[in-house]
């Protein structure tokens, strides 16, 4: 199995949020979220748009420098093979290949009708929000805020809730050990 399905197999956990009316799925991958840059260019356009970011010098630079940052398995050699090549009329790149020559992990390219298309790390989601409209970007920031909040509130009351059984756990066994104990029975394992 190649090394970009493995990926693709480890992600997990959909979430969407509305961004000015359009639906933008978040899943999760170990602890980082991945948002759809597929479902990003709706409200722009279609999945060339990501192609035509993609080859932009300053796009390749950023992802770049993430993967750099982020990834110990990058192949910074293919990365500045890309980077010489940005911005010629005939260089064209997809985020898979991107992702097969350079071991990236910043992005992630599933095939499929339902539940495919392309996902960004976060950090390049919001880059990629800001090439499509800044005014894009903040409520895609917002929105994503919003997200992480709500779930924050989630965790909380889960953490309280088993704080509590703990503690009515706890008063359960002391009153049974003072019951045996005060009132002579023995208890033999």
């Amino acid at each position: 199995m190649k090394q970009s399905q493995i990926k693709i197999l480890k992600m997990k956990t959909k979430k969407t949020i509305n961004v000015k009316g359009t639906e933008i799925a978040i899943v999760q991958k170990g602890k980082d979220d991945f948002i759809s840059l597929t479902d990003m260019v709706r409200g722009f356009g279609d999945d060339t748009m990501i192609y035509s970011w993609m080859r932009n010098r300053n796009t390749l630079e950023f992802i770049g420098i993430w993967e750099e940052m982020n990834n110990p398995d990058f192949k910074g050699n293919e990365f500045v093979t890309f980077k010489s090549k940005a911005g010629l009329n005939s260089f064209n790149l997809t985020p898979k290949k991107w992702i097969d020559a350079t071991n990236a992990i910043g992005m992630v390219s599933k095939s499929g009708r339902y539940g495919g298309g392309t996902f960004a790390h976060k950090d390049i989601a919001f880059e990629f929000g800001s090439w499509l409209s800044p005014e894009f970007k903040l409520y895609l920031i917002r929105e994503f805020q919003r997200l992480k909040e709500d779930e924050n509130d989630r965790l909380k009351l889960g953490w309280n809730l088993q704080r509590t059984l703990a503690k009515i756990n706890y008063q359960i066994h002391t009153d049974a050990i003072c019951f045996f104990h005060y009132s002579g029975f023995t208890i033999i394992f």
